[in-house]
């Protein structure tokens, strides 16, 4: 499940050629930089509600709106009919396809979401791919660097597999949910149409179309009125 089709309807973005030549799906990470450099047209046919911070390097499509408080400091190359709403933060090197959410205080970095994609509240996003669809609940948090030195590896044939990567966050597929409050670790890949559940604290590789459950017990006592 580690080719790009395996994950993405590569019909779901204008930039698939990102993922010409990429054995595994995260190798456009490492390409990522250098394309949008190079494909990036500077332009904006955004509506402006408010006051926004948008850099030289920004093309922005039409029908997209741009909220009061928005940093994008680009490169970045933003799709058409997209929301960024108050105080998101867009670093270097992102690229946002039609049809996206992309929510109060969150934050992207050297990122790709399909076309379709939400993360509407609280979240930080980098070195990811989001895939067609994709929502991300309210204060997920996608981690991209291990606490301790070395690439970011995945277990391949049930063994550790170097990415070459030292900064990876996600892979996730077209149609997956992540509930509230949840953490993916580094080198996250989560196949499509699954589910992880809020508050979970999640690590490796969650095959399509499962459920990934917080298996944390609530316990009830009497409460004492004083």
């Amino acid at each position: 499940m580690f080719r790009p089709v395996d994950l993405f309807d590569l019909s779901q973005t204008e930039h698939a050629a990102l993922f010409d030549g990429c054995e595994h799906a995260w190798d456009a990470l490492k390409k990522l930089k250098a394309y949008v450099e190079a494909h990036v047209k500077p332009a904006l046919h955004n509506k402006c509600i408010g006051h926004a911070f948008i850099g030289e390097n920004v093309f922005i499509g039409a029908g997209t709106v741009v909220e009061d408080g928005v940093m994008i400091k680009g490169p970045a190359i933003i799709g058409r009919n997209c929301e960024i709403r108050h105080n998101a933060y867009l670093r270097e090197h992102v690229i946002i396809g039609d049809g996206c959410v992309i929510g109060n205080s969150c934050e992207f970095k050297h990122a790709l979401l399909f076309n379709g994609c939400q993360v509407p509240h609280f979240s930080y996003v980098g070195d990811s791919i989001l895939g067609h669809k994709a929502h991300l609940g309210a204060g997920v948090k996608i981690s991209n660097v291990k606490l301790v030195p070395g690439h970011v590896t995945v277990e391949l044939n049930g063994k550790p597999f170097d990415t070459g990567l030292r900064k990876f966050g996600a892979l996730l597929g077209d149609h997956t949910d992540i509930g509230c409050n949840s953490v993916l670790n580094p080198g996250s890949i989560i196949g499509r149409g699954s589910v992880i559940y809020p508050c979970t604290n999640w690590r490796g590789i969650l095959p399509a179309h499962s459920i990934a459950k917080n298996k944390a017990a609530s316990e009830v006592v009497v409460r004492r009125v004083k």
